[in-house]
């Protein structure tokens, strides 16, 4: 057990408004309702990560909910949070199996993925593990703000050619994977009240009906029309698809050195929930990651995603003041009941490649801006060639996609990018005082999954 953390037994004690507290609960009827909204908040990335990937949306549903209940089971409850789809996944996961995102459809070698997303899941574990021993001095150390940032920039660039390639084809199909962009944009700035922290969500419901009126009603040439054939013969309840598992050498070191990126992800989204909460979560960060790290292991071993904390749901959260670790027990149970629903992946299946194409445009463009929040709110001094030459390499290699091979090993962009951030930023002292990065107080913005 982490050195700090108490044994005792966690209670919810009842509170009816205010802000609630991690250990405090609404009435019922109220944590259910909240509950369902967050499922409404990671509804549109955990589901769109798997089609890109070419796994089937209902199992990775179903293990973000399994996934969360391992996560709020290892912390004990205290630290609210949602395990969604990572996108950090997507670009070695297509990678290692040679998936055409483009072209849609399962992936032919989803065993061999999923036998990565394993070992990034017990990578990620074993890191959980040494912080409950040590702490997260260590972390602080290597993963300073400038570092943290560039690797969740590399993200979002490294994914980039994935988006762009969904709205090939024909200038219709880039036509409404614009609007639907747009129609993002329009929701998250001007959208009222809560709907305004739906935006992937209902962008995508928007794109969907506008490519519904183009293709099916118009029949506009260069847009495939949607069938609807596979939703009505589709079984209300049914058992989702399981894959077992391939441990491949050469998938596993494309996707096992994810775990680092992983690592950074959920050390910045514990910061931004101790900042809401008022309360030092930092005891709980090896805890945090090892829940994480099983979660994404069980994920890979049934045939959903590698699973990380979300932070859609982190700005659920932060709008409504509601921090109940219960209301994610709930969430987590109703996507575990949809996942049983094989009429519901039928219906995601129909989502066209455009209107994923202009999500994945926002999405992933986002994950590259979070990385730049992250150095303006830090205060990341870029007139130090240090911070300045760590971030210039780790986003060429990124964006390029830089593939490093040796032998039977083969790193993809992202973990060049990753290791290269750390590495470089460690080599490269310069005797000038060290940045801020232990400081209990300092918070790190939540990445985007």
């Amino acid at each position: 057990m982490q050195p700090g953390v108490e044994p005792r037994a966690f209670h919810w004690t009842l509170k009816r408004d205010g802000i609630i507290a991690p250990d405090e609960r609404l009435p019922w009827p109220q944590t259910v309702a909240v509950g369902i909204q967050h499922i409404f908040a990671m509804f549109g990335a955990t589901v769109l990560a798997p089609i890109l990937m070419g796994f089937d949306p209902n199992t990775a549903i179903l293990f973000s909910g399994i996934g969360t209940l391992i996560f709020f089971l290892v912390v004990g409850g205290r630290v609210p949070s949602y395990l969604g789809s990572s996108f950090a996944f997507i670009a070695v996961v297509i990678a290692a199996s040679g998936y055409d995102s483009a072209a849609g459809g399962p992936n032919l070698n989803l065993a061999v993925a999923l036998g990565g997303i394993i070992a990034a899941g017990a990578l990620y574990s074993i890191v959980g593990l040494v912080v409950m021993a040590i702490g997260t001095a260590w972390i602080e150390t290597l993963m300073p703000p400038v570092v943290t940032g560039a690797v969740v920039a590399v993200i979002g660039l490294n994914l980039a050619p994935v988006a762009v390639g969904n709205l090939g084809g024909s200038v219709w199909n880039a036509v409404v994977g614009l609007l639907t962009a747009l129609a993002v944009g329009l929701v998250a700035v001007h959208a009222p009240g809560m709907l305004r922290r739906l935006p992937i969500l209902l962008g995508g419901v928007i794109g969907y009906v506008l490519y519904l009126l183009l293709a099916n009603g118009a029949g506009l040439e260069g847009l495939a029309p949607i069938s609807f054939d596979a939703v009505g013969s589709a079984a209300w309840i049914g058992m989702p698809a399981f894959t077992a598992p391939v441990f491949d050498m050469n998938a596993i070191t494309l996707i096992g050195p994810v775990a680092i990126v992983l690592v950074a992800e959920n050390l910045g989204h514990v910061k931004a929930v101790s900042a809401m909460t008022g309360r030092n979560l930092d005891r709980y960060l090896g805890r945090a990651f090892l829940g994480d790290g099983i979660a994404t292991m069980v994920a890979g071993a049934g045939g959903g995603t590698g699973v990380t904390t979300y932070a859609e749901n982190i700005g659920v959260m932060a709008v409504t003041k509601i921090y109940s670790t219960l209301v994610f027990v709930i969430a987590a149970a109703v996507a575990i009941a949809l996942g049983f629903s094989p009429k519901f992946g039928a219906l995601i299946g129909t989502i066209p490649a455009p209107v994923l194409g202009g999500l994945s445009l926002v999405l992933f463009g986002l994950i590259a801006a979070t990385g730049a929040r992250i150095w303006v709110q830090n205060k990341v001094d870029f007139s130090r060639s240090r911070n300045l030459i760590t971030v210039a390499v780790a986003l060429t290699m990124g964006a390029g996609n830089l593939t490093l091979t040796f032998g039977g090993f083969s790193l993809g962009g992202i973990g060049t990018a990753t290791f290269g951030a750390i590495i470089l930023y460690q080599l490269l002292r310069d005797g000038a005082a060290p940045e801020a990065t232990g400081d209990p107080d300092e918070v790190r913005p939540a990445p985007v999954a």
